[in-house]
């Protein structure tokens, strides 16, 4: 059988003891199937049974694995983008959580639509990232990147904060609210959607800006082009400290007086379904929409 992939990595740390049960069953079928297997070395002491010259860092199945299995929620899946983005390697996701927007496989007989991928039967497409920046004094003090959204928002306490938007450069508006979702197409079914966002197809080059409980009910969610560059530059009058929330899990301390750009990043995510795959079918199966009338 002419291969595909050659070097197949297993990634995601579950939290149930059933997803190991997963990851095991992952191993064990594709070494069967003469691939070179790589494991995420954050599962060295879940997974004992594995030799130990399988378990490898995220960097390193980065630069030599064709394609990561993430196993595992959502979550799992922006985790391992972040990394994964920046270097040449397919993405697919075994879905042991509760939504599943971005993995795919069933868990219970993974192996025939595994299979069929492995064999090249597969549609591939790019999720961008966003890459966001504090700075501060004209410095930037911290970084780090999102596949689903970056958020600017108060620290612990939920208050009201004070910010001015500008979308390449020029001012667009300025806001007092709970803080502002900046959201790719693939964050758009995520905690943009809960806060009243737009659901953007995910070919489509475009960011949404979504207000989170704003002081004025003119305010909506706007769409820009993915291009744009967004700065917040956040009201020196603002008491305690903020933070960027980049996809829920880095947090980036913001300041009073602090700017923050936020831009499409150069790194994407090369993310593969099964041939059968359909956002539109996802969509009704997760949101619960109604289906065909006849």
């Amino acid at each position: 059988m002419n291969k595909t992939f050659e070097v197949i990595a297993i990634i995601g740390k579950p939290r149930a003891q059933q997803a190991i049960q997963t990851h095991k069953e992952l191993f064990n079928w594709l070494t069967s199937k003469g691939y070179q297997v790589l494991v995420d070395d954050r599962l060295e002491e879940l997974l004992v049974d594995i030799p130990q010259q399988h378990f490898v860092g995220l960097v390193q199945i980065g630069n030599q694995a064709d394609l990561a299995i993430v196993v595992g929620g959502d979550g799992n899946m922006l985790g391992a983008a972040r990394v994964l983005s920046r270097f040449d390697i397919a993405v697919i996701g075994v879905n042991r959580g509760s939504l599943g927007f971005l993995t795919d496989l069933n868990p219970e007989g993974f192996e025939h639509a595994l299979e069929s991928v492995l064999e090249g039967n597969y549609k591939e497409e790019k999720r961008f990232l966003l890459e966001a920046e504090v700075h501060r004094h004209g410095q930037v003090k911290s970084h780090n990147a999102a596949l689903n959204e970056a958020v600017l928002h108060p620290g612990q306490v939920a208050h009201m904060i004070e910010f001015e938007v500008y979308i390449d450069e020029v001012f667009a508006f300025s806001q007092r609210s709970d803080g502002l979702i900046v959201s790719t197409p693939t964050g758009s079914t995520a905690y943009s959607l809960s806060g009243g966002g737009p659901i953007l197809s995910t070919q489509l080059n475009a960011i949404s800006l979504v207000p989170m409980f704003p002081h004025t009910l003119s305010s909506r969610p706007l769409v820009v082009d993915g291009n744009c560059r967004i700065k917040l530059v956040v009201s020196p009058d603002n008491r305690g400290t903020q933070e960027v929330s980049c996809d829920g899990q880095i947090s980036l301390p913001v300041s009073p007086g602090d700017e923050i750009h936020i831009y499409q990043s150069p790194n994407h995510l090369k993310l593969i379904h099964p041939e059968e795959y359909n956002y539109y079918h996802v969509l009704r199966n997760k949101l619960g929409w109604s289906s065909k009338l006849f």
